[in-house]
């Protein structure tokens, strides 16, 4: 079975449905976000205050395209399409899935998106970077999932529904 790669803006929900999907259908859970702070022994807003925008979303994009996991749903860090390498390699052992969320929606979820470690240029908003990052998650997803009016269980019952791997465990997939 192919891994199930989540992307999307910060605030999508990558992390806390990728928990309760791994759990639902008995993957591994994996945390790109986490992988990368473990291994440089880091906050992500650490790692971008000392190396800059570049050299983050340069580690990102090795760190990505290095990970050798199966059976396993990852949520990956917001800013990973940007990795060219990293996206090749997640499409090629995993569905990509893009938690898509509206503008207003994703505004109302977010706090300080600097503490969270998000790649800002200066000057950047949030809108700038919704609007820039939008064409990437499309280009590079599988299948999109629009969050529209759903919770964590509906949007994880529509992950499994819509992946061609898993269309007969529908039914048998909620979470208790």
């Amino acid at each position: 079975m192919k891994n199930i790669v989540l992307i999307g803006m910060p605030g999508s929900g990558k992390s806390t449905i990728g928990v309760v999907l791994a759990k639902v259908l008995g993957y591994r859970f994996v945390d790109t976000d986490l992988v990368i702070q473990e291994q440089e022994g880091k906050l992500l807003q650490e790692i971008i205050a000392e190396r800059g925008n570049d050299g983050f979303l340069a580690l990102e994009n090795e760190v990505n395209s290095r990970l050798d996991v199966s059976r396993s749903v990852i949520a990956t860090g917001g800013s990973v399409i940007y990795g060219r390498e990293a996206m090749e390699h997640l499409r090629k052992n995993g569905w990509v899935v893009y938690l898509k969320l509206d503008y207003e929606d994703l505004k109302k979820r977010l706090g300080n998106l600097r503490c969270r470690g998000v790649v800002l240029r200066e000057g950047q908003t949030l809108k700038d970077l919704y609007r820039e990052r939008i064409p990437f998650y499309e280009k590079y997803a599988h299948i999109e999932i629009d969050e529209k009016n759903l919770g964590v269980e509906e949007t994880m019952e529509e992950i499994v529904r819509r992946l061609p791997v898993l269309e007969d465990r529908t039914e048998n997939h909620k979470v208790v």
